[in-house]
């Protein structure tokens, strides 16, 4: 590519970028002032923008996709989190939970009104619904793996189930993060993250083998 056609391939995907960030901003301090998703319309939200119509639809399909690829970047953050566990760390495995509890309620509780728009909106668009499916199957496949692996080397009891296992702690253990940053006003996040981590710990992870 000649370096003039680069430049202004460059500064087009440059321009291109930032008017995808401004549309996802804005999407999101809507939603963080308090206004319904569903009640948002694609006209408010280029207005709120500052940019066209031809604009908004030149880089996304709609008001749904603006909220998936603003939800999609939240969940690198928390797979990034993720990531980071690590099985023969000698460190305690609930503190190791409870730490990381404490950043994914922080990320949460950050970023509020967009992870309560991906649920509402879950339950009527199938767009929404197949991409909170599945990322949170993708979260349920990594610990289901994990516990898999800790079978294997002996630290987990044989007899635990791990896919119902993962089931419940992911599936569950979302929705209690979703209510409890709905009901409790942030003081409570240190003692929350550590009953979920040592739940997830010692119920699951270091469970005693032979527990019925």
């Amino acid at each position: 590519m000649r370096p003039v056609i680069r430049r202004k391939a460059d500064h087009h995907a440059a321009r291109s970028a930032a008017t995808r960030a401004q549309v996802m901003s804005t999407l999101e301090r809507l939603l963080d002032a308090g206004e319904s998703f569903s009640e948002l319309s694609v006209q408010r939200i280029i207005e709120e923008a500052g940019v066209s119509r031809a604009t908004f639809y030149a880089h996304f399909t709609g008001k749904s996709d603006v909220l998936v690829r603003l939800t999609d970047e939240l969940r690198e953050s928390l797979l990034a989190l993720a990531r980071q566990w690590d099985p023969a760390s000698e460190e305690d495995g609930a503190a190791r939970f409870a730490r990381f509890f404490t950043q994914v309620i922080a990320i949460h509780r950050a970023h509020q009104g967009v992870l309560t728009a991906v649920r509402e909106a879950a339950s009527y668009d199938p767009a929404v619904g197949d991409f909170y499916t599945a990322d949170l199957e993708g979260f349920d496949e990594a610990v289901r793996g994990t516990l898999l692996s800790e079978q294997a080397a002996g630290s987990t009891p044989a007899d635990l189930d791990a896919v119902a296992a993962s089931r419940i702690i992911v599936w569950g253990g979302i929705q209690a993060i979703a209510h409890h940053i709905a009901v409790d006003d942030g003081t409570g996040d240190a003692a929350f993250a550590r009953e979920l981590a040592r739940i997830w710990w010692y119920g699951a992870y270091r469970r005693p083998a032979g527990t019925e």
